[in-house]
């Protein structure tokens, strides 16, 4: 548990001087006024997300595996008794949540099961307080946690017909779903979704504990399967020493913990209840090699490395953390389990964290950079021709006017192309979000679920849910051709300000839908094995059916598309913001070139006031560009590059 804290303690001091660094940038930006609105958005947004950031472990198992007593001996051991309720039958009937937000209050929120009903998700109901049931916690300690908790594993009784409508599977024998008792009703859970806040020192610092329920319950939360789970950064898989791997822990691994998982690192197996080795009849080599088979066929079974399965007692590790008994505590093996834990999820994230902070810091000093670089070059060509200017007549003075006169009038030609480019990539832009938008999404989802509706065949029904998919990938395959045209666009307009007036533009960045046509891939192979399968397809009414399908995979669908037209509007914003900001920084040197020089015709006098001011200007540019070098290197130290900071370290010394 120390050494857990400690790393979580030691991420969270990182992220928390990492924004401070990046407040730095920002600020800096604002106050010199060298930014613009783009990167402010963005550095915004990168503040944000590092202030919300949240690693999520969730905790997968049948029921009876000592999943719960496994969260108590990693997390709560420190509370003296157990918090969570782990005894004998299912504890654990719907999904919990454990964290704390700075700012809450301790509370238990339970959703009602019949919201399923709403078609709504539970990320949605989330916005809205009244929908659940909450119950405050008057005091933070393990016996009111262990109330609170003690309702997760509420159940109520209901009919076949009913369990159906609310996403249950039911089945006579008990194997394919929940098993009717000799009354005909069904045990379902009687609450959809649970989340407890309170302010423990792993949570405080962003630790989100997520605790699923058994095979039966899973699947039935559409979001839990296709959201929560793919998407948690360590998903630890318990099973029990003396059952081994058996056909119900086989098809809660290959459904939900390999299946459409985002991420392969993470993915650690729990072989709990060692003790039930400890009998004192075998010595611990017999018990070593007994546990080494059992590795053995676990990893075989599941098809991983044996490195990734860790023996453990749960019941005797918490047994050990609340009495401080160091021995019992390290035969019940949790140690390396946490350190497997914090090794690999911790730096993971931080990895993912740190290359988000660089990416976005790095492209606005770029921007900067090459704002101040191209301010600096302007000055540094004013300064050439007022210093040429010494000792001239008014003939060159003149000549010098009509220079730069026809500069500028060469340079508003230019801008009536660039105009015109900025009229079709608006055209572009309408387009590309007309087939990626969210109105054709809301068209085609009324689309699918008419044609479901009307389908009095169950190929009818196949055919509009499959033909969802083709339409969603149609839409994206579409969007990637706008984005090509609009890449191709902007490329010749950046190389001919570039040729023609020296402004110093790279490449537009480039813009994928890949990773959106990925995720299409991940539901819709989802989406065969949990819903378009010949079984569900007889088994399931046409309005149950359209209902799980929009509830499920049509939700998914949607947060997916969103988040692509967030990334492809800013991206949209932000390759079009260098030239827009060069342009306007072109047209403000042509400017006071010219003023310049009339001043200078003028009268001579203030040639040589002229030149001191630009080498001013000059002097002040150059210590913007050295601050900027300094404040890179400062967010590169702090993140722990030291390759980057030292390379930045020398640009600073050679600038100087």
């Amino acid at each position: 548990m120390t050494d857990l804290t400690e790393q979580f303690s030691a991420y969270s001091r990182w992220r928390s001087h990492a924004g401070e660094a990046v407040t730095r940038l920002r600020s800096w930006l604002a106050r010199n006024d060298v930014g613009d609105a783009q990167s402010e958005l963005r550095l915004q947004y990168l503040l944000d997300r590092l202030r919300d950031d949240k690693l999520t472990v969730a905790f997968v198992a049948e029921f009876s595996r000592g999943k719960s007593e496994l969260i108590n001996a990693i997390f709560f051991g420190d509370h003296g008794d157990r918090i969570l309720p782990s005894s004998a039958g299912r504890t654990t009937m719907c999904p919990t949540e454990l964290q704390w937000s700075k700012g809450a209050v301790p509370e238990l929120r339970l959703l009602p099961i019949r919201t399923r009903a709403q078609q709504a998700s539970v990320s949605e109901l989330r916005r809205h307080r009244e929908a659940w049931t909450i119950e405050p916690l008057a005091a933070v300690d393990a016996a009111s946690l262990q109330r609170a908790l003690a309702r997760v594993g509420e159940t109520e009784r209901v009919g076949a017909e009913q369990a159906r409508a609310l996403g249950f599977a039911v089945d006579s024998g008990g194997d394919e779903g929940l098993k009717p008792g000799a009354d005909g009703l069904v045990e379902i859970p009687r609450w959809r979704h649970a989340l407890i806040q309170f302010p423990h020192p792993l949570l405080e610092q962003g630790l989100v504990v997520l605790d699923t329920p058994g095979l039966n319950a899973i699947g039935a939360e559409p979001e839990l399967t296709l959201s929560m789970l793919p998407n948690a950064h360590a998903v630890l898989f318990i099973l029990a020493a003396d059952t081994g791997v058996t056909q119900s822990d086989l098809a809660v691994w290959r459904n939900y913990v390999q299946a459409g998982a985002t991420r392969q690192r993470g993915r650690i197996v729990v072989l709990n209840k060692i003790d039930g080795l400890w009998d004192g009849l075998r010595d611990e080599a017999q018990i070593d090699r007994e546990i080494g088979r059992q590795i053995e066929s676990v990893a075989g079974t599941l098809g991983i490395d044996r490195t990734a399965v860790f023996p453990v007692s749960a019941q005797k590790a918490l047994v050990a953390r609340i009495q401080d008994d160091q021995p019992l505590l390290a035969r019940s093996r949790i140690p390396a389990l946490e350190r497997a834990l914090s090794e690999d999820l911790l730096p993971t994230r931080q990895e993912i964290v740190r290359d988000d902070i660089l990416a976005e810091t790095r492209e606005a000093s770029a921007k900067t950079r090459t704002l101040l670089e191209a301010r600096l070059a302007g000055l540094r060509e004013q300064l050439q021709e007022l210093t040429d200017l010494r000792g001239k007549n008014q003939s060159v003075i003149e000549y010098m006017m009509r220079k730069i006169r026809s500069e500028k009038e060469e340079f508003d030609q230019g801008l009536q192309k660039y105009y015109a480019v900025r009229s079709v990539f608006s055209d572009l832009t309408n387009s590309l979000l007309d087939h990626m938008g969210l109105d054709t999404l809301r068209d085609e989802t009324r689309r699918t679920r008419e044609a479901m509706l009307e389908s009095t065949f169950t190929q009818g029904l196949r055919e509009a849910m499959e033909g969802y998919f083709e339409n969603l990938r149609a839409n994206l395959q579409r969007s990637t051709a706008e984005i090509s045209e609009i890449t191709r666009m902007l490329e010749a307009m950046y190389k001919r300000f570039s040729v023609e007036h020296g402004l110093k533009l790279s490449a537009p960045e480039a813009f994928s839908t890949l990773r959106y046509e990925s995720e299409l891939d991940r539901l819709e192979a989802i989406f065969n094995r949990q819903i378009n399968t010949a079984l569900t397809l007889v088994t399931t009414g046409k309005q149950a059916l359209t209902q799980q399908f929009f509830e499920t995979v049509a939700m998914q669908a949607r947060r997916t598309f969103e988040l692509a037209n967030q990334d492809v509007e800013q991206w949209l914003r932000a390759v079009m913001s260098p030239l827009e900001t060069q342009v306007r920084e072109y047209q403000i040197q042509l400017k006071r070139r010219l003023e310049s020089v009339k001043r200078i015709h003028e009268a001579t006098d203030t040639l040589e006031n002229r030149v001191e001011e630009l080498a001013q200007n000059e002097a002040a540019v150059r210590a913007l560009i050295a601050e900027l070098d300094a404040l890179e290197a400062g967010i590169a130290d702090t993140l722990g590059v030291p390759v980057a900071a030292a390379r930045v370290r020398d640009e600073v010394r050679a600038a100087a």
